[in-house]
């Protein structure tokens, strides 16, 4: 008696090219919602949210709820998908390979240390962790966990092949940002585009974020929002992130305060050698990220 098909089998039987071709797997906090902001101009991204967490969450709902997302898709415009959480991901990583295994991949790697703590002030204002800085370092893995560059590029390199994952810097993006993208549309086979000025602008900055004023109400919204998504009703959603009713869910509480430079030098001891091995996988000088960051606390110069 034959087996039942997997879900890579119905990938395959349902859609002579699965789409998407590419992902831009982050990790969080390396300007990937400026990202999004510009090649969603260009080409075919999930809509109407920016990331679907498919293969990281959400692979129980099948490649039909999946491909919900790429509605208007055209054989002839090149389809990806923006999802920084699926950097860190095993999981997400095993199912790309298993049910797309022709795409491509591209990280993006910034200072280990200003992106852990702009992630922990993301998640803070969200309502996804709570209490300090400290204390969200004992309780989420995924801020240390998501700084493993060099373990998780191997990782995906093992799994796609070298040629199909690139691995870019921040600080080009932030500096070069043309250059940058230049580089990013000839890897995934997108065709070059100029930036207009109003594409070079700072995008969901962390350092203007504050606590929200309730946790429980700011959680509760989150939570909320999150389950409509999952059920299409994005509409809702808009209409509530559009309205007045957005500032009593996020914002309004006290400012982050500034990492302890103890709690700093601590994190760049425990990440310096990925840091290093990194140096050797991209053959890049990142010196700069192995001692006591020159950016001022809160400091992003770009998303």
């Amino acid at each position: 008696m034959s087996s039942l098909p997997t879900l890579a089998d119905s990938v395959r039987l349902g859609s002579p090219e699965p789409r998407p071709c590419f992902f831009l797997i982050g990790p969080p906090r390396t300007g990937t919602s400026w990202l999004h902001e510009v090649l969603s101009r260009r080409m075919q991204l999930p809509t109407p949210i920016k990331e679907t967490r498919f293969f990281d969450v959400h692979y129980h709902r099948g490649w039909k709820w999946y491909r919900e997302h790429y509605r208007e898709t055209s054989a002839h415009q090149v389809a990806g998908e923006i999802a920084p959480t699926y950097f860190a991901s095993s999981d997400a990583r095993a199912r790309i390979v298993e049910t797309i295994p022709a795409a491509k991949v591209a990280c993006i790697f910034r200072d280990p240390i200003a992106r852990i703590e702009s992630l922990y002030r993301v998640k803070c204002a969200y309502g996804v962790i709570r209490g300090s800085f400290e204390e969200a370092l004992l309780h989420d893995p995924e801020l240390v966990e998501s700084s493993r560059y060099a373990t998780h590029l191997k990782a995906w390199q093992n799994a796609l092949g070298e040629d199909r994952v690139l691995g870019l810097i921040y600080d080009d993006l932030c500096r070069r940002p043309q250059a940058f993208l230049d580089t990013l549309a000839d890897f995934i086979g997108l065709e070059r585009f100029r930036l207009d000025s109003s594409e070079r602008r700072r995008v969901r900055a962390s350092r203007y974020m504050t606590r929200p004023r309730s946790y429980y109400r700011t959680r509760a919204a989150i939570l909320l929002a999150n389950w409509c998504k999952c059920r299409g009703f994005y509409r809702i959603v808009a209409a509530v992130r559009n309205s007045p009713l957005r500032g009593l869910c996020l914002g309004g509480g006290p400012p982050f305060p500034a990492m302890s430079t103890s709690t700093k030098a601590r994190l760049y001891e425990l990440l310096r050698p990925e840091i290093g091995e990194l140096e050797t996988l991209l053959k890049r000088d990142l010196a700069s990220w192995k001692g006591l960051a020159s950016l001022k606390p809160g400091e992003e110069p770009c998303a």
